[in-house]
């Protein structure tokens, strides 16, 4: 059940390589059955991932912030202050063996998290991540998706822009998508405070992720990477 899973906030801003490192001793120790299932709410400082189909074009400014390379799956992807980073460490084999289901579930939980602000946002087909229509033809990125699953254990997650300063993504080509913007909470003028974003994670989370007995169509490596 959800309560089996451990809420962490990070009260400080966490170095890139801390939460990397993080995440691989709890994810070898959730699959070890010695932890629960984790959800962990950190801000970084201004910094830019390299997934693993990373294009070096693509990173615009390459000494404007550190550049991190990272296991996930995609491409360049800006974290920063103001940008909650929910990093989810959940256990698929308790929750149906399904990575598919898990990230449309991901998708979900931000968008419905996203509702309790009155903002709707919106998958794209082939583009990856969470978008809001602005009019006019226009759409921007407010929240991106990116995953690993490691012997069945998920791990990375979302990165949603709160408040966000948006000049920082233009060192890079977020996602390798170059047609369209990015915009954040306090962008579309819902001046919300991290700990309410939180908070509407929290009541959303079980909405989406119910029991983990749950079954979905198996089939999926446990090598799984997820683009953002």
């Amino acid at each position: 059940m959800t309560e089996q899973v451990e809420w962490r906030f990070a009260d400080t801003r966490v170095p890139y390589p801390e939460a990397l490192a993080f995440m691989e001793d709890r994810v070898a120790r959730i699959h070890a059955g010695e932890a629960r299932e984790c959800l962990w709410m950190v801000e970084h400082p201004p910094l830019y991932t390299a997934g693993t189909s990373a294009d070096s074009r693509d990173l615009l400014a390459p000494d404007r912030f550190p550049v991190y390379e990272t296991g996930r799956g995609g491409q360049y992807t800006y974290h920063g202050p103001g940008q909650r980073v929910g990093y989810v460490m959940l256990d698929l084999r308790r929750r149906g063996r399904d990575v598919r289901c898990f990230v449309h579930k991901l998708e979900d939980w931000v968008i419905r998290a996203l509702a309790e602000f009155n903002v709707f946002g919106e998958r794209r087909a082939g583009r990856v991540g969470i978008w809001v229509p602005r009019g006019g033809g226009r759409e921007d990125k407010i929240a991106a998706i990116g995953v690993r699953v490691r012997r069945w254990v998920t791990y990375h997650g979302f990165s949603l822009n709160v408040e966000p300063d948006l000049t920082h993504f233009q060192g890079i080509v977020p996602c390798g998508i170059s047609e369209h913007g990015v915009t954040s909470l306090w962008d579309l003028g819902i001046h919300v405070t991290m700990e309410e974003v939180d908070a509407a994670l929290m009541r959303t989370f079980p909405e989406i992720f119910l029991d983990p007995g749950e079954t979905g169509e198996e089939g999926w490596k446990s090598g799984f990477e997820m683009p953002i």
